[in-house]
């Protein structure tokens, strides 16, 4: 299934990729969206940045099906691999299940503000339910992304 989500915000592109590269603004999000564990791992990359978030996540609140697959918590390792302040490539796994999200981001000037655009392949492989999986994966993808985006415009005006 494709997946694509545009955001903006009220900062420059620069701001934006300093704060997406801040390891306590990724803490802050995992926090805001009720992770039971974080752990972030920054590594700078020529001009951009490889940023790993291994996260334990409570699957309450899943139909019955996704959690007999994921089980009360779930592990998630986002990887964004930025090669400059203007795009990358992002990568969501959970280790042991069959799920998977690879895609690009992006950031660009808009006007005084950025515009953030996330564009995944979302694949969840199992037999004859696979679809709806896919779609709930989505969903969850979306509303982590609702709360970094509330995080980030917080960040971006000084709640730190």
């Amino acid at each position: 299934m494709r997946y694509t989500r545009e955001l903006a915000y009220d900062a420059p592109p620069e701001e934006v990729f300093a704060m997406l590269a801040d390891p306590a603004f990724r803490e802050k999000v995992g926090a805001a969206q009720g992770v039971v564990s974080i752990d972030v791992t920054l590594t700078p990359a020529g001009a951009g940045f490889t940023l790993v978030s291994d996260q334990v996540q409570n699957t309450a609140g899943l139909p019955a099906i996704a959690k007999k697959i994921a089980g009360d918590t779930t592990q998630a390792v986002i990887t964004e691999s930025w090669k400059d302040a203007g795009s990358g490539t992002i990568e969501i796994t959970a280790p042991g299940k069959p799920t998977r999200a690879t895609g690009t981001i992006r950031l660009s000037a808009a006007g005084g503000g950025t515009t953030y655009v996330q564009e995944l392949d979302v694949v969840v492989k199992v037999p004859l339910i696979a679809g709806k999986l896919e779609k709930l994966m989505a969903d969850n993808i979306d509303a982590g992304l609702t709360t970094e985006h509330a995080v980030g415009v917080a960040w971006l005006k000084g709640d730190r």
